[in-house]
Formats: structure tokens, sequence, C-alpha cells
């Protein structure tokens, strides 16, 4: 039940409207999946997905899953990245934000990551994604899903917004602030939302929204556009808060939030919300749940001045490539192993920690508190002349991409400064040298299994698409003999022989654009699923 206070808002604002907007159409929140354009077309997926799904009115390549007994969690395509599990309306915001290939885009309040993951799907793995999660935790779970999700150009920080908008400056093409609020349109989803909800809570979420708000127009370049979006019905938050920042940002327009696209939803923003300042509430959209949705306000936002130009698809600009140049130039100061002895072998936890330091040092530069960077087996060039040869051999168009080399860790990192930010992955993680060879990490299938040399095509039928995800089987890359494939099963070294890691998952893709597969977290299956 919503709380007092909120009801008693809610109807002085609507009067006589309150119970038809607030009448949802099932008594529980919407379940639904969004599919991922780096690994399926939507009516691909629709044509071969094994379970009922209906087209989304939010979002061109969301579905609504009718079914209750589904669980996305456990589904191949799931570990294969082709769709990311969240409630329908939650997937709106993101394509109204006009991503094209080769733009930089900031993604400020990220994890779980069902929208960055949006995001990444229309940059097609150009350009530059930085994702951002303040909480530590969370933005951990945010890693790990775009790496399932095959996302080969994101940046993971945890980090406060005001410091990257101190770090880079008008750097971003676009920028989504899908800001923390009240979650008045979680009521339904989440009993939390209602016990915590109180007229406070609100006040709170309005001023942290706010300041989001201003470093994230900091950190968008002139002539960009921004995406505000909330889940809740709260005027501080929604309307008032586009109109507050309007005054006080006079650089910024306010824009039709269907600019983008060709399809609509929703109903106009409320005139009696904006707290008295002007705003043209036609240009803005809310979600009732009448419609289906969960709370969701939209607008979208453009800075003055003119856009940049990007470049060329598969190019780099001269600032990028310095960038690159910075990167590779820090892995040369890194030492290998002393005297020739191989290191302990780490445990898990250690070697996910490990990695995580030696990336972000790759990426802004190495802390003076970093410890000696002899844990690895081999030298930098040892490493990544085992990753050349593996590449080579598996994957030949990666071969003579830029590489970062840490001990035995190998990173094909992403065009992006050494500004001083809390980094938690920076491009594609590959493998590293043990025991004397190359071992591959698996976000290299994800983000690039379509360029592997060796793949074996499965059904979705097949049983060892099974046994793979149980971790009976290795160095697999998946595809589907269907339209919409499974993946090849892929021998890369000696095939049976040693799982990978927290048992891996399938890989599906379209023939012309093979898709692959992921390792799923262990122990976090619903935290990789929902995104709100």
């Amino acid at each position: 039940m919503p709380t007092e206070y909120f009801e008693r808002r809610e109807r002085a604002l609507l009067g006589d409207r309150f119970d038809a907007l607030y009448a949802a159409p099932q008594d529980t929140a919407a379940r639904g999946v969004t599919v991922s354009a780096l690994r399926a077309a939507p009516e691909q997926f629709a044509a071969q997905a094994d379970f009922p799904v209906e087209p989304s009115p939010f979002c061109k390549a969301g579905f609504v899953v009718q079914d209750p007994a589904f669980k996305p969690g456990r589904h191949p395509y799931h570990h294969a990245g082709v769709f990311y599990s969240q409630e329908p309306s939650a997937s709106s915001a993101a394509p109204l934000l006009g991503v094209r290939p080769g733009m930089r885009v900031l993604d400020t309040c990220a994890a779980p990551g069902g929208k960055s993951s949006q995001l990444a799907a229309a940059l097609g793995g150009q350009g530059l994604l930085v994702s951002n999660e303040f909480v530590a935790a969370r933005a951990e779970v945010l890693r790990s899903n775009l790496e399932r999700m095959g996302v080969p150009n994101a940046v993971v920080l945890n980090e406060d917004t005001g410091r990257i908008a101190a770090a880079l400056p008008e750097f971003f093409d676009r920028v989504l602030v899908d800001a923390p609020c009240s979650g008045e349109g979680m009521f339904r989803k989440e009993a939390v939302a209602v016990t915590q909800h109180c007229e406070a809570l609100v006040k709170q979420c309005a001023a942290l929204g706010a300041q989001i708000l201003d470093n994230a127009a900091a950190c968008l370049a002139p002539g960009g556009e921004m995406i505000f979006s909330t889940c809740t019905f709260a005027p501080e938050e929604d309307e008032g808060q586009v109109a507050a920042f309007l005054q006080r940002h006079p650089e910024f327009t306010l824009a039709d939030v269907f600019g983008n696209v060709d399809y609509s939803f929703g109903s106009p923003g409320e005139a009696n919300r904006t707290g008295g300042l002007p705003l043209d509430v036609s240009k803005v959209r809310r979600i009732w749940p009448c419609q289906g949705g969960e709370g969701h306000f939209i607008a979208r936002l453009v800075k003055a001045g003119t856009p940049r130009t990007l470049p060329a698809s598969g190019t780099y600009t001269a600032e990028e490539e310095l960038w690159l140049a910075a990167a590779a130039e820090q892995s040369k100061k890194q030492k290998g192993s002393k005297g020739g002895k191989s290191a302990k072998a780490p445990d898990a936890r250690s070697a996910r920690r490990e990695n995580s330091r030696a990336l972000r040092e790759a990426v802004q530069g190495r802390s003076a508190r970093s410890r000696d960077a002899g844990a690895g087996e081999a030298t930098p060039a040892q490493s990544l002349a085992a990753w050349q040869e593996f590449a080579r051999q598996y994957f030949p168009a990666l071969a003579d991409r830029p590489a970062v080399v840490h001990g035995g860790s190998v990173l094909l990192p992403v065009p992006f400064p050494q500004a001083g930010l809390h980094v938690l992955r920076a491009g594609v993680f590959v493998g590293s040298v043990k025991k004397g060879r190359f071992v591959p990490e698996h976000h290299l299938f994800t983000a690039f299994g379509a360029l592997c040399t060796n793949r074996e095509a499965l059904t979705l039928a097949d049983p060892r698409v099974t046994e793979y995800l149980s971790g009976c089987r290795r160095w697999l890359v998946l595809r589907d003999r269907g339209r919409l494939p499974h993946g090849r099963r892929q021998g890369v070294g000696r095939t049976g022989q040693k799982s990978l890691p927290q048992g891996p998952a399938a890989a599906v893709n379209r023939p012309e654009k093979p898709v692959f597969q992921h390792k799923q977290a262990k122990n976090t299956p619903g935290a990789l699923e929902r995104d709100s």
C-alpha cells in the first residue's frame, strides 16, 4: 500500500484522475527482457526464443514475458549476453539518447547495468562507454554484467560524479543520468521501497539528483545531449528537478524527449509539478502504472554549441592515439617475476584483485601505494608474445591491436585518458600466462567471439549446452545452427581439460555475427538479472 504522505500528495495533484492513473493492469510488476544488438536483432530473437514474448511499447529491442515460471537467469541466452532481464519500462530511457557508433557516452549511475548494456549495443563496439557506479559492491555487479553482455569498449568506474566532472570536463557526446530517487515506482516490486518512503527521503533524493545533474552537465561537450530519468512520481525529483536545472543552466534547452526515435509511449508531464517554474511539460514524459510502467519520468536536455565530429569507423583520433600510447608506456614500466621463479598460484579472490589493480594502473597510472609488480610468471614482453601467438592462431584480427601488459595479465585497452579516477575495468582483459602458456579470459570470448577461428555449431536443444553451463566443458565458443545461433563449441588449447572458472555460459548470435558465452558470477543470480 502507498504511504500516507504519497497518497495525500498524489490525490491533491491528480484529483479524480488518481485512481485511473494508478490502476495497474496487473498486481505484480511486469517482467521483460531487452535484446542486445551486439548479439541479435529483435525480430530474430522473437523468432528463435523458446519462451513466449510480446513486443514492449517502451523500446524496440524490449519484450514482455508473461510466463510467471520463466527464470531468465537460468536461460542460455542470458549467459550468452543475448538479453538483459529487466522490467519493460526500465528500457525506455536509453534509446532516447540517440547514441551512435564512435561517440563518447557516460552513464553516471549505471549499476546494475541494464541501461549501460543498451548504450553499448547502440555504440556497436565503436567509441567509448564509461559506466560509473558510486557504491563499490554495485560497481562490481556492473562490471560483471557488462562482461557477460560482451561489451568490448567500456570503462567501468567506481567514482563520485563530481570527480568525473573535474577530471573529464566537456568530454562526452552523450550522458545518461538515471538518478537515484525515492523509488515510488518500485512500490509494487520492492516492499522496502514502501517502508522507507517519506517526505524527507524525497527531499534528500531531489538534492542528490540536482548535484548529479550539475556534474553531468559539466561532463557534457558542447552540442551534446543528456537524458535525465527517474523511477519516481515525486514532483521535486521530476518536472520540478528539470525546471530548476534549466534555471541554473541557461546553456541547456529542453528538447522533445522523442526527438531521436520514431515511436512514443506514456503521457506528457504535469504542469502543476514544476514548483512554479516555467517548463514545457509536453516535451517530457511520464509512464503511469495504468500504462504498464513503474513510474518512469524522462527528459532530454541539449547543451548549446557545435557537436564534435566523430572519427571514421575503425579509427582513433590523434588524442585517443596518445592515450593508448600512454597506457602502453605505463605497462613497459612494470616488472616480471624475479629470478625466473614461478609465483605461487593465487586464489580466485586475490587473482581478481591483482587483475583489477593491474588494469587500473595501466589506465590511470601507477599508484605510489602499489606493490612491486612481480606477481606474474612472465615479463611483460613474454606475456605480450604469448598473447600474440595465441591471437594469431585463434583471433588473428586482434593480434595487432594495442595491448597493455602487467606481469602475466594482458588487456586490450580502450582509449581513455589517465585521469586519476578509480577504474575497475577499461577494455577487455584477454588472459594471462600460467605455467608457461597463455590462458584466455572469458571476457575475450564474450566480447570478440565472432572473430574466433575455431567454432562448433550447436542448437539450443543440444544437451552439451547444459553440460557447458554446468562447467563440464571448457574453451568453448558456441554458435547456433538456427537463425538465432547458439554459437560454436570452440576448442582452444587442449579442449575439455580444464573448466572455465565459475561455470562458463553459452553463447548465442546470428550466423553472420556469431555470439558467445559468459562466466556467471557465483551465488549472485538475482543481482545479475534485474534492473530498475
